[in-house]
């Protein structure tokens, strides 16, 4: 090859020198994709800081510590700092975990340098380099192909078509581009562009052109944390301006404002947060599910849609044989992939090469006219060659045909674009030779002139040509890619592909994966779209969405979505709709259309195609497997096991874990109603401070963190996937929740006032001490009423939560602690309580654990009821 002189470049295939190739390399770079710059661990760790609540807190603290309250300057830094380091550790270990998915190995190329062949790592790649392309070589650069032999290559990766394309020198045919695998032959390639400049390069740098975006969750505990804080320093500032008034002492006023103010804003709330989030994602790596950023499985339970790429997300990326057509016999073949665990089966029997002789000579083509073989590795199956000439070999392993031996073949006619099939000279068992073919099904039947039957070869009338193409076509509709397979006698030594028998047709498809149709059902029954987005043929993706349940009632190609105006757009999206052949801009300007309609977009994919749309969905999901590095930097959310039903054990987690910061939000927002309602009201009367600030920040930070954490552990209720997806605004708190917030903060803030004025007559510490007891216990035994939202507690069980079940027990005994323990007890300016001031703290919280179980109870036949009625009229 080196001997020859280079096709349209007009330089001798002797390459570049080294010289002319450093020299290249001054003036194009390397051949690599400019990364986005990493965050260092220190921007890492500062971003934990950036949320509006810890902002409060660092202000509070700061407040604290120039008053000389140094215990609330430590408890109110401890909590900030445990926030900010629980954040880091999540984040820096998911871009550690996402760096080591990344090859170990630096990508080669072989390459012509100096006349003589020398292997290379791929970012030396220079334009003018002339690269050797083999089977299985992932191609390093933008490339025209100068010479080929049978070259096909797999560009899914690029385009999502499943098939891969053959390439020849000349025209369009000749271009192969970076990223994409050579399925089959070999080739001469002189590269044209390297890095950022190669098609790969520019899909890279149109994924980097979309902006940073905040999950649901942020924008939700954004707008609360404001709230909140607004509110504090609203109240704080009244209640400072009303005692001051009333003519009360300016420092007192002073601390019972900063007292409110803790009192308002719950302290633990970033800590309880970024617990239950960590938490949570550890609980998906385990699922094989990898969030890259903390708030990104909750985004993915509040999905409404899921686009998704067809090739290698849904199906398997592995072509499989499924029918096999002769004149008088049409045969099924069960199994998928390439792995021979499967049969082929006619009218319901299964048969083989030993049963059927026409099978067995078709079986035979598709084993001998091929440059594919199947080796097994381990447990598994592995095919080297191109993946349609797989399909055939592992169609052949399924029938127990006789393999042929190793020197067979004594000629070969290659597959080329042109003539659109290949031939074999190989040697007959019997003795004497015979040629065999396979190819487009038209360029086959051209050159036979008989047709196998069950009763031996007949010859090919107008009646049997119009049979093979009817089938063929037939088969075509189903989305099957069809080949053709004939075999006639030898002449001489030399191949004449004329006056061949043809056998018959075999069927091919790249099959869905098999857990993908339940995970599909299952979405779908919880009120989530899933709409399939590809780049292969409109035909082969209706049959795969009609397999999966997804039969759409329009599909609409690339060139037809250019053509839409965005409002004709978004009246599409509002039906069962499929996209295909589609290009990386498409898919985001679906996912853009679907956002303007405020639904929630979850996109998966793999391929660099399918990096841009990834980043600008909601949340980004790639795969781990065979997920392209630029696929899993835009992505929020990695598949590591590449399997679409763990989106769905995603969601439902997400869901879980929207549900878990629900509750545990507006438990510690009543706790802290309760508070500022006892605060306020005892200021009013003109009182002594029922609770010292040290004394709120124990309640808000030991012992409803624990619990509020604790709270978080929940596990999913029993019907969270019955339910449709949660409106983009559903508020964290909502009107429900504002209600049942105050209604508990009115009762436990006026019990525990109630208790502090009972006991206040002559001893101010026993009266606080009790008051600040009450409060921690009423708070605790609350918990019950945040289990669910709307289920009471013996529906889900008791027992279900053991953590829970410890931290109340935790946090009970370090109440009793700061009761009776001297050094607690002067932290916490607390005396020791007798046994008629515990019996009246238990009355006092009774109501509290029964009322809320009443009503939900309630609630729940109620709703019980509805359904059987609604059941009965249908």
């Amino acid at each position: 090859m080196a001997d020859t002189e280079q096709q349209g470049s007009g330089l001798a295939l002797t390459g570049l020198t080294q010289q002319e190739a450093e020299a290249a390399r001054r003036t194009y770079g390397w051949n690599e994709l400019p990364r986005a710059k990493r965050a260092g661990p220190l921007r890492v760790f500062l971003r934990q800081f950036s949320n509006f609540l810890v902002v409060i807190l660092i202000v509070a603290g700061i407040i604290a510590f120039t008053l000389g309250e140094y215990a609330d300057t430590l408890a109110i830094g401890l909590v900030i700092a445990l926030n900010g380091v629980l954040g880091f550790v999540q984040e820096w270990r998911a871009e550690t975990a996402l760096e080591s998915l990344r090859s170990m190995l630096s990508p080669q190329a072989l390459v012509l340098r100096d006349g003589r062949e020398r292997l290379i790592a791929a970012r030396e790649l220079v334009p003018g380099d002339l690269v050797i392309l083999e089977a299985g070589a992932r191609i390093p650069a933008d490339a025209i192909v100068q010479e080929a032999a049978g070259l096909r290559v797999d560009e899914s990766a690029l385009t999502g078509e499943s098939v891969p394309i053959d390439k020849a020198p000349g025209a369009e045919a000749a271009e192969v581009h970076a990223g994409t695998v050579v399925a089959a032959g070999r080739a001469l390639a002189e590269v044209t562009a390297t890095g950022a400049q190669t098609s790969f390069g520019k899909i890279a740098s149109l994924t980097g052109s979309v902006g940073l975006k905040k999950t649901n969750l942020q924008v939700q505990l954004g707008r609360l944390a404001r709230q909140l804080g607004f509110a504090a320093l609203a109240i704080a500032s009244a209640i400072l301006a009303l005692g001051l008034y009333m003519g009360r002492d300016v420092a007192e006023m002073f601390m019972t404002g900063l007292s409110l103010s803790v009192a308002m804003v719950p302290e633990g709330l970033p800590a309880v947060v970024t617990i239950t989030l960590a938490l949570g994602a550890a609980a998906m790596v385990r699922q094989q599910a990898l969030a890259r950023r903390l708030q990104a499985v909750e985004t993915l339970g509040a999905a409404s849609v899921i686009c998704t790429d067809k090739t290698g997300t849904l199906t398997e990326n592995k072509m499989t044989v499924t029918q096999v057509w002769t004149l008088d016999r049409v045969y099924q073949v069960t199994g998928t992939g390439y792995d021979p665990a499967g049969h082929i089966a006619y009218d319901g029997a299964v048969t083989g090469a030993k049963e059927d002789a026409v099978l067995a000579a078709i079986l035979e083509a598709g084993l001998t006219c091929t440059h594919a073989s199947l080796h097994r590795e381990g447990d598994h199956w592995e095919m080297t060659g191109a993946p349609t000439e797989g399909a055939l070999v592992t169609l052949g392993y399924k029938g127990w045909a006789d393999l042929p031996p190793p020197d067979s073949v004594l000629a070969e006619i290659p597959f080329s674009s042109e003539r659109k099939r290949m031939s074999v000279l190989v040697r007959s068992r019997g003795g004497g030779a015979k040629v065999l073919t396979k190819g487009a099904p038209e360029q086959v039947l051209r050159i036979c002139s008989q047709v196998m039957t069950q009763d031996g070869p007949r010859s090919l009338g107008a009646g049997e040509a119009d049979a093979i193409t009817a089938a063929y076509e037939a088969m075509a509709g189903e989305g099957l890619r069809v080949i053709g397979l004939a075999a006639g006698a030898a002449r001489g030594e030399v191949i004449a592909e004329e006056d061949l028998a043809f056998l018959g047709l075999a069927g091919l498809i790249d099959p869905p994966r098999p857990e993908v149709r339940p995970a599909i059902d299952a979405a779908r029954s919880a009120g989530i779209r899933v709409i399939m987005i590809t780049g292969d043929s409109p035909l082969t993706a209706q049959a795969i969405a009609g397999q999966l349940g997804l039969p759409p009632a329009r599909t609409v190609t690339g060139d037809e979505l250019e053509a839409l105006e965005d409002a004709g757009l978004s009246q599409l999206l509002q039906g069962e709709v499929l996209f295909a052949r589609t290009r990386p801009a498409h898919k985001m300007r679906i996912v853009s259309a679907l956002q303007a309609q405020h639904q929630i977009v979850a996109m998966t994919g793999d391929g660099v195609n399918d990096a841009p749309a990834l980043k600008k969905a909601d949340i980004g999901v790639s795969m781990g497997v065979r997920g392209t590095d630029v696929a899993k930097d835009a992505s929020d959310l990695v598949l590591l096991d590449d399997n679409f039903a763990t989106i769905v054990r995603a969601i439902g987690e997400g869901r879980r874990q929207f549900g878990n910061v629900r509750k545990f939000v507006r438990y510690l927002l009543s706790s802290n109603a309760g508070e500022v309602i006892a605060l306020l009201i005892n200021i009013l009367i003109g009182g002594p401070l029922i609770f010292l600030a040290t004394q709120i920040l124990w309640m808000n930070l030991v012992t409803d963190g624990v619990t509020a954490v604790a709270l978080g552990l929940e596990k999913g209720e029993p019907d969270q996937m019955e339910h449709p997806p949660r409106r983009k605004d559903t508020p964290i708190v909502g009107k429900a929740g504002l209600l049942t917030i105050l209604a508990l903060g009115l009762y436990t803030g006026l019990a525990s006032l109630w208790l502090f004025l009972h006991l206040l007559d002559g001893n101010e510490d026993l009266a606080r001490t009790a008051a600040f007891t009450a409060m921690v216990i009423f708070e605790k035994a609350s918990v019950f009423a945040f289990r669910s939202l709307h289920l009471p507690c013996w529906r889900i069980g008791f027992f279900t939560n053991p953590f829970l079940l410890a931290a109340l027990t935790v946090t009970i005994g370090a109440q009793v602690a700061a009761v009776y323990w001297p050094p607690l007890q002067a932290l916490l300016h607390t005396v020791p309580l007798q046994g008629d001031q515990w019996m009246l703290i238990g009355l006092l919280v009774l109501p509290i654990l029964l009322v809320p179980e009443i009503l939900k109870t309630l609630r729940y036949f109620a709703s019980r009821r509805q359904q059987g009625r609604a059941v009965a009229q249908a």
